[in-house]
């Protein structure tokens, strides 16, 4: 004889609640996964002290001087260690640059400054990528920025 079979609505009902229970610990683990991610996620204002002062405009004539107050963003944890290892670098290669500004009417205005910003950008990523940190900078902000002529 056969054995007896269970009822069609019980077996259903314990395979909905096998597969509610994996669904349920799966929503779990994505979201105890979820803020790992974000710790990396952030902004961080690396400000370079003190402000950059060199002289500016074309050798020759009257001397001009630039004063910038420079602050870089990034956006995670683990830039601000690479950059302040590599700082004195770092700045060289923002004084140098500031340096060989010859034009004042072009670097007074937003343009020349927005120019100054990506090219600073640039320099110093390609010290973060030469030195292998695995890191770069997101923008630099140019939080005082004075030429005095």
């Amino acid at each position: 004889m056969n054995a007896p079979q269970p009822p069609l609505l019980t077996l259903l009902f314990a395979l909905l609640l096998s597969l509610g229970t994996n669904a349920w610990a799966q929503e779990e683990g994505e979201e105890a996964a979820e803020p790992e991610r974000e710790e990396n996620r952030v902004t961080d204002y690396i400000e370079m002290e003190p402000a950059f002062i060199t002289n500016v405009g074309p050798a020759q004539g009257k001397i001009s001087y630039l004063k910038a107050t420079v602050s870089l963003r990034a956006s995670s944890d683990t830039t601000r260690p690479a950059v302040e290892a590599h700082m004195p670098r770092i700045r060289h290669e923002l004084v140098m640059l500031f340096g060989e500004q010859t034009d004042l009417q072009k670097i007074s205005g937003n343009e020349g400054r927005q120019y100054l910003s990506e090219t600073a950008k640039a320099r110093i990523n390609a010290v973060l990528e030469a030195q292998q940190t695995g890191e770069q900078v997101d923008e630099v902000l140019f939080t005082e920025f004075v030429i005095q002529r």
